[in-house]
């Protein structure tokens, strides 16, 4: 994310505080390996099981995947009659993937022809993320989507003076809150719960998943629906926020000092 979206050097915008210039296309790709073993499982059986991935980073998009047609079990896919047309790549053809009673339609794509720029892509697939039951990095499930090797999550101790407001009434206020930075975003200041109003939140049933961070847990307010989230259980990168509250809504006034 930190490459293909802005300020990245990627992301077809990287700001004017650069001494360089990128020759090339507009749409920018760049390829890598990936560095540890990925499985993907569907329908209990092992689709996809690589220790030679590479990433596939492109202007304005996440991150793909893309590994050897040999490290997969091309025995459960068939060749459907889609096709896209992508004038960077080439063009695609797709298959669908079926195990035992089940099948994902146009889970798999590849470049058989690809242009002569990304010749690089030519014996590789993709699979579309959401189009199987499970992923493993090693053997660690992932969730959302494999972590970009460039994307960083920082959480730190921190002694600002943040409230937070909704219509004037005072919802949260602390000296001790938790500042996390991640690539790409402002930083957001996690507030520890005994510091907030909780007679003034319920829980909502949204959750999200964040690959960096893990799963986050939402809360609303009276006019300000899934104002307030926490990770219950972070991953390590976010440990320091664990049972924090973040808040985020256009009817909210978030004040910080320094």
């Amino acid at each position: 994310m930190s490459l293909t979206m802005r300020p990245g050097p990627l992301s077809g915008s990287p700001g004017d505080a650069v001494n360089y210039t990128i020759q090339g296309p507009e749409h920018l790709l760049f390829m890598h390996d990936f560095p540890r073993r990925v499985r993907a499982v569907f329908a209990g059986e092992t689709v996809l099981d690589t220790d030679r991935g590479r990433l596939l980073h492109e202007t304005g998009l996440l991150p793909v995947l893309y590994v050897p047609e040999e490290d997969v079990r091309t025995d459960l896919l068939e060749r459907t009659d889609r096709t896209t047309h992508c004038p960077f790549k080439g063009d695609a053809a797709y298959w669908t993937l079926r195990a035992g009673d089940r099948e994902s339609e146009n889970a798999v794509w590849a470049y058989p022809e690809p242009k002569a720029e990304s010749a690089w892509l030519r014996g590789l697939m993709a699979f579309y993320w959401n189009r199987v039951d499970a992923w493993f990095d090693e053997d660690e499930e992932v969730r959302g989507h494999l972590r970009d090797p460039y994307h960083r999550v920082d959480a730190r101790e921190s002694s600002r003076h943040v409230r937070v407001l909704l219509k004037g009434e005072v919802v949260a206020e602390t000296d001790r809150p938790k500042v996390l930075s991640e690539t790409g975003l402002p930083n957001r200041f996690y507030i520890p719960a005994e510091d907030v109003r909780r007679d003034l939140l319920t829980r909502s049933e949204k959750r999200t998943v964040c690959p960096y961070k893990g799963e986050a847990t939402y809360w609303s307010l009276d006019g300000a629906e899934d104002a307030a989230w926490s990770y219950e259980e972070p991953l390590e990168n976010a440990l320091k926020v664990r049972g924090h509250l973040c808040f985020l809504h256009d009817a909210i006034t978030v004040e910080t000092g320094r």
